[in-house]
């Protein structure tokens, strides 16, 4: 389901929204009309839409299994009462729409600096090996463990825009299966 907001658009800025309800109605409305499977719930969005996800799981995400975040977040200083699983989140250094959201001292990794904190996640963080969903776009990762919560953040060199192959690469690896992206 791709729903979206009031005047097409989100209010993800505060906590309370009345999109948060809005988006468990839509899961309720899914839930009774397919079979789903309650522990492969996974919340995601584009730019705004990612935003939301990231209010989403924040205000009611205790029953979601990941957040694919793309290009989008909230302030990281926020407390979220609930968090889902996992968390997945990729961004363009280079983003001038949704800015690339620098921490302190030059912090690449601040992008999911809530997370890493309401996980209980300790330190810099584990760098993976650099990874190509196609050869002109290449993804560094950095990963934490926390708790039995993992924390994922891909950065790629470029701007506001969905990189090609990364949601699948995601669900392939959330799923156990071999990435087929690439």
């Amino acid at each position: 389901m791709t729903p979206n907001g009031r005047g097409k658009s989100w209010n993800f800025w505060t906590a309370g929204t009345e999109d948060v309800p809005f988006a468990d109605a839509v899961l309720d409305d899914v839930n009774r009309r397919y079979p789903v499977d309650q522990k492969k719930v996974y919340v995601s969005g584009y730019s705004y839409g990612s935003a939301m996800a990231w209010r989403y799981v924040c205000q009611s995400g205790a029953d979601v299994a990941a957040l694919l975040a793309v290009a989008g977040s909230i302030d990281q200083t926020e407390t979220c009462p609930q968090a889902p699983e996992e968390v997945r989140h990729v961004h363009g250094l280079a983003d001038q729409v949704m800015d690339f959201p620098m921490g302190p001292g030059g912090d690449v990794t601040y992008p999911v600096a809530l997370w890493r904190r309401a996980f209980g996640c300790n330190g810099a963080g584990a760098p993976q090996k650099d990874w190509q969903a196609r050869s002109f776009l290449t993804f560094s990762r950095t990963s934490w463990s926390c708790a039995g919560r993992d924390v994922t953040l891909d950065l790629y060199p470029g701007g506001h825009f969905i990189p090609h192959g990364w949601i699948g690469r995601q669900l392939d690896e959330l799923l156990g299966l071999t990435p087929s992206y690439p």
